[in-house]
């Protein structure tokens, strides 16, 4: 698949994920229905509803290209996948059934086991991330493609990251002692590796947890943005793993490869 067929392909899943933003918003302000799942994770019909528009649309434009879905069993017994879309129609579903608005619409194209494209929407901040190349990322503002860069661009001498909790773990807070954090913000959904793709936030770290569809899109825009993305040991991130299970992670800004 060649960079101008990915290229249209985001093109063409953009007003796909704006109008699948719309529909969340709106069967939340309904009143959603909710259950737990087996492994003992909410879902809400908001969350079946995006992952359908999406999958249908992606299936539509790439119809030999396999679906990873978090909300749906099909091919996650496959093995040794090489080419193949992760999705995860609501990211944060515990922020979206409670009215938060830190939840994303997410959607990583991987061609030969690496991120190729992402999309990351977040409705209820209205806003619209993607990318689809190296140097080619993009945060839509007033209809406008803004182009990202990954480089810090307020209070340069300050070191933020972002973390999915308020306790630190020790091995994570070893690394910020590496990089000299000063400032922690709480962020859950991937809408964190749009923040540091934007500049606006300096890194995140992780130890193994959560699945490749939470990280696939997020990790091809930071990417794409000039950003960095690697297990504790500086490993290149692959995807295609058993289970689909994530490795320790480390998100970081151009300003602090």
């Amino acid at each position: 698949m060649t960079k101008i067929e990915i290229n249209k392909i985001v093109e063409s899943l953009i007003k796909t994920f704006l109008n699948a933003g719309k529909i969340s918003l709106e069967l939340r302000k309904k009143g959603l229905t909710k259950s737990i799942k087996s492994d003992n994770t909410p879902v809400s019909n908001g969350d079946l509803e995006v992952n359908e528009i999406i999958t249908k649309k992606i299936t539509e434009l790439t119809p030999t290209i396999p679906i990873i879905s978090e909300e749906t069993s099909d091919n996650k017994s496959e093995e040794d996948l090489k080419d193949f879309w992760l999705i995860d129609p609501i990211d944060g579903t515990y922020d979206y059934i409670n009215n938060l608005d830190e939840f994303t619409i997410n959607a990583g194209l991987i061609i030969n086991k690496k991120p190729a494209a992402g999309l990351i929407y977040a409705p209820a901040k209205n806003r619209m991330f993607y990318s689809y190349g190296e140097n080619q990322a993009f945060e839509l503002i007033n209809g406008k493609e803004i182009k990202l860069d990954s480089t810090k661009k307020f209070n340069k001498d300050e070191i933020k990251f972002v973390s999915y909790s308020n306790n630190i773990k020790p091995e994570i807070n070893k690394i910020h002692k590496k990089f000299n954090v000063k400032k922690i913000v709480r962020m859950k959904s991937s809408l964190k590796f749009c923040v540091i793709a934007a500049g606006e936030y300096d890194g995140y770290v992780a130890e193994p947890r959560a699945y490749e569809w939470d990280i696939a899109a997020g990790h091809a825009i930071l990417k794409h943005a000039g950003g960095g993305v690697t297990d504790f040991d500086g490993n290149e991130i692959l995807y295609g793993k058993k289970n689909f299970i994530n490795p320790s992670l480390i998100l970081k800004s151009k300003s602090i490869l």
